[in-house]
């Protein structure tokens, strides 16, 4: 199968160097070309039966690389299923106008954080208002940079409680509409605001369009029902911990030209597409985040700071509706410890499917860390 890994390596070293302008850029590319490869050391196996000979290699740990964090991004997964309200859900998409992308491309870290605080302030201040909510919601506020081709789109995707916690934490309010939870018109008009006053106090605000900020302006903002919001931490925990593109999207790599596929999002028609190799990679490094960037971010009964207040808006919630009691296991069935023991037997060897692979040795990174 083609990996990204590949068409990095394909490229070569000179090239990718200039394509990436960014320090964080240039790291991320040199580490998914190394990744699971000997550069990064990792161990020897031998089959107890066949003898067979087996290398596994050190993942890069990079946090755009397609091949690493399988288990983190499970263990995001379930921590945040635990978080999740017994309520519903709504799935809201905060969409930065094209005006201002070269200005986000231009300071990311400064304009993305703005995009995440701006969104939930926006949702924030509409549910305090009693004409639509009158409460505080819980929400989970996920960045994304691209389109399904790749292309540079920044928008920040928000699971927010269909309902809140009173401010005297004594009522869980249900939303007064079940078709949304706020008007999205009026909703994008107050994160239009709040975007306009951070630029005006960084100084950005004379570079920009003056109509951009008019009330005709159109600022997208969409919102959906979205069940117990379990599919939609499904499809947000496959880019948590990766960017953009898996490596099951990628297809083929011939004369230099990378041809993948992606869903197109108004006609749900599978599409394809071919890119010269550089191009691509020019593609995918616009969605590489700066260094330390926080890009999944709680708010409202979600924060950190209002715990206390979730735990109470969950009690509420099952007092209204009480869960089953979870089935007891059935007599005979085996505890805890016992299937840990079978885990941790040694792999079977994946050329004769009949030994089991037994650590021969430490082998060292072929690299400086």
């Amino acid at each position: 199968m083609l990996e990204l890994a590949d068409i990095v390596r394909a490229v070569g070293p000179e090239p990718c160097a200039e394509l990436a302008v960014l320090p964080s850029q240039k790291k991320a590319l040199q580490a998914i070309a190394q990744c699971r490869t000997a550069a990064l050391g990792g161990q020897l196996f031998r089959c107890d039966h066949c003898g067979a000979e087996h290398y596994s290699y050190h993942s890069c740990g990079n946090r755009h690389c397609p091949k690493c964090h399988g288990q983190q991004t499970q263990a995001w997964l379930e921590e945040q299923r635990a978080r999740l309200l017994p309520c519903g859900y709504y799935l809201l998409t905060f969409t930065l106008p094209s005006e201002l992308r070269a200005l986000a491309w231009a300071h990311q870290r400064e304009v993305y954080g703005l995009l995440l605080q701006c969104a939930a302030a926006s949702l924030l201040q509409l549910c305090r208002d009693p004409q639509w909510l009158g409460a505080q919601p819980s929400v989970l506020a996920v960045l994304h940079t691209w389109t399904r081709a790749l292309l540079y789109h920044p928008h920040v995707h928000i699971l927010a409680s269909a309902g809140g916690l009173s401010a005297d934490a004594q009522r869980w309010v249900q939303a007064k509409h079940p078709r949304f939870l706020v008007p999205v018109r009026a909703l994008s008009q107050i994160f239009r605001a709040k975007i306009r006053d951070a630029l005006r106090a960084r100084g950005w605000l004379n570079d920009l369009p003056p109509q951009l900020w008019h009330r005709s302006q159109k600022w997208v903002v969409h919102a959906q029902p979205a069940g117990r919001g379990e599919k939609v931490l499904d499809y947000l925990a496959r880019y948590v911990f990766r960017i953009a593109i898996s490596n099951s999207r990628l297809e083929c790599l011939d004369h230099g030209q990378v041809t993948f596929r992606y869903r197109d999002h108004r006609t749900q028609q599978l599409q394809r597409l071919s890119l010269p190799a550089p191009q691509f990679l020019r593609r995918f490094l616009q969605h590489v985040l700066p260094k330390g960037f926080t890009k999944v971010r709680h708010y409202g009964l979600d924060g950190s700071a209002n715990q206390p207040r979730q735990q109470q808006a969950r009690r509420l919630l099952q007092a209204a509706s009480p869960s089953p009691t979870p089935p007891t296991e059935p007599p005979g069935a085996p505890a805890g410890p016992c299937t840990a023991s079978a885990a941790a037997s040694p792999p079977r060897c994946p050329h004769c499917r009949v030994g089991h692979l037994i650590l021969m040795a430490e082998l060292p990174r072929k690299i400086p860390p």
